[in-house]
C-alpha cells in the first residue's frame, strides 16, 4: 500500500484526489493532508481518512482546527513552513500537488526526493522554475507525473514511442465558455467566466480556461516535462474535451488519448502510473458523443495564448512575470476591479516593463513574483 500526502486537499483537484483514493483503500492510504484555511473540509477528511498529519497553512487559524478536533487528532503543521515540512517528509510514497498558483513552488521542490512520486497539478511551478525543477527531478531520481488532463494524455500518448520519433505535441482546449461566441469582453461578468461548459475547476482556472490564458501555461508546462521547443508545442480547440491531447510522430501518425471530461482519470493514471486499476470514471461511448470539433484558436480574440508563447520564447524570468500579473490579474478581475478584457493588457504590460534575467535563482523567481504581482495590482488603484 502506498501512502499519499495531498497538499491542498480542500480544493477541486484534492477532493477529487481523496474521492479516488476512496475507491481504491486497498492500494493507497493517506499520510498527509494540506489546506490553506478550510478548517470545516479539514476536520470532515481527517474524520474519514484518518491522516497521520496535517499542516493549514493560515497560521492564525491553526487553534480552530486543533479545538475543532475532538479525538484522534493528528500531529498539526502550520504556516507556510509547516505546509513544506510536510512535502518534505519521506514518509509519504506519493506527493499530490494540488496548491493554486505560484505558492506551490517551495513545495514542490521540497517533494522532489529519491524514490518519491510528485503528481503535479500545480502548472504554475514548471511555468515559473521549469528549469530549477526538471533537473533536480533527474539528480535526485524522483518522478513527476502530471495530473492536468492535457499532460496526462501527453505522457500516456508518448509510450507509442521513441522520444527521438515525437514530431510534435498538440494540446487540446475547450476554447472555454465564449468559443464561438459574439461576446463583447468588456461587459463580461464574473459568473459569465465561471460557467466552464465541460469541467469543473477552481475559479482560478476557470478564468485562465476562459482567456485561454490556460492553455498558455500549459505549453510552458508542456514544454519542460516533455523537453519539446515551443514551435513543436500546437494548440487546437475542441469544444468536446474527448481528446485531450495528441502526439504526433515522425512517421506522421498521430497517437491520441480520450476520455470523458473528468479530472478522476488523470489524477488515478498519476496515482497508479505505469500501471491501469478499474476506477470510478464510466466508460466514453463515442457513439453517444456523435460528433468531435476542431478547429484553430483565435489568437486575437484570445491574446493571452499568444503572450504565453511570447514569454516561453523570452525565456528566463519571462514566464514568471507573465504568471505573476495574471495571477494579479484574475485576482482583480474576480474582486470586480477590472474588466475581463483588461486581463491580457496587464500581461503585456507587465512583460514589456520587466528586465529578463536568463537564469533566475529560486531568490529571484520569488522576488520578481511578488514584485511583479503587486506593481499589478497597484496599476490598477
Amino acid at each position: 500500500m502506498k501512502r499519499v500526502t495531498i497538499l491542498g486537499s480542500a480544493g477541486s483537484i484534492g477532493r477529487q484526489t481523496l474521492d479516488v483514493i476512496s475507491r481504491m483503500r486497498d492500494e493507497f492510504s493517506v499520510y498527509g493532508l494540506a489546506t490553506l484555511n478550510e478548517v470545516e473540509v479539514l476536520v470532515r477528511q481527517i474524520e474519514d481518512f484518518r491522516p497521520d498529519v496535517v499542516a493549514i497553512g493560515d497560521k492564525s487559524i491553526s487553534n480552530e482546527l486543533r479545538e475543532a478536533l475532538r479525538e484522534n487528532t493528528p500531529e498539526i503543521l502550520s504556516g507556510d513552513e509547516g505546509v513544506i515540512e510536510l512535502a518534505s517528509r519521506e514518509n509519504a510514497d506519493i506527493v499530490v500537488n494540488a496548491i493554486v498558483g505560484a505558492a506551490a513552488l517551495k513545495p514542490s521542490l521540497a517533494a522532489i526526493r529519491p524514490g518519491t512520486r510528485l503528481c503535479s497539478a500545480n502548472k504554475e511551478s514548471l511555468v515559473i522554475a521549469g528549469h530549477l525543477i526538471m533537473p533536480r527531478v533527474a539528480e535526485v531520481g524522483a518522478e513527476l507525473i502530471p495530473i492536468d488532463s492535457e499532460h496526462s494524455a501527453l505522457l500516456q500518448a508518448s509510450l507509442a514511442g521513441r522520444y527521438d520519433e515525437i514530431k510534435r505535441l498538440i494540446l487540446t482546449a475547450s476554447g472555454g465558455p465564449f468559443h464561438g461566441k459574439n461576446i463583447d469582453f468588456e461587459t463580461v461578468t464574473v459568473n459569465d467566466a465561471l460557467k466552464h461548459p465541460n469541467w469543473a475547476m477552481g475559479a482560478k482556472i476557470t478564468v485562465d480556461s476562459a482567456t485561454m490564458m490556460n492553455k498558455g501555461l500549459e505549453v510552458i508546462e508542456a514544454h519542460w516535462l516533455f523537453d519539446i521547443p515551443s514551435d513543436r508545442i500546437d494548440v487546437l480547440v475542441h469544444p468536446e474535451s474527448i481528446i485531450h491531447s495528441i502526439v504526433e510522430f515522425v512517421d506522421g501518425s498521430q497517437i491520441a488519448q480520450a476520455g470523458l471530461p473528468d479530472m478522476r482519470l488523470p489524477i488515478q493514471y498519476a496515482l497508479t502510473y505505469p500501471d491501469r486499476l478499474p476506477g470510478a470514471v464510466p466508460s466514453l461511448n463515442l457513439a453517444e458523443v456523435g460528433q468531435l470539433n476542431f478547429s484553430e484558436p483565435d489568437y486575437r480574440r484570445f491574446p493571452c495564448l499568444l503572450i504565453a508563447y511570447d514569454a516561453l520564447d523570452a525565456g528566463g524570468s519571462a514566464p514568471c512575470a507573465m504568471n505573476a500579473a495574471n495571477e494579479a490579474a484574475v485576482r482583480l478581475f474576480l474582486e470586480g476591479q477590472i474588466s475581463f478584457a483588461e486581463i491580457p493588457r496587464l500581461l503585456n504590460r507587465a512583460l514589456t516593463k520587466h528586465a529578463v534575467i536568463p537564469k533566475p535563482t529560486i531568490d529571484d523567481i520569488l522576488a520578481i513574483n511578488k514584485e511583479v504581482f503587486e506593481e499589478t495590482v497597484r496599476s490598477v488603484e
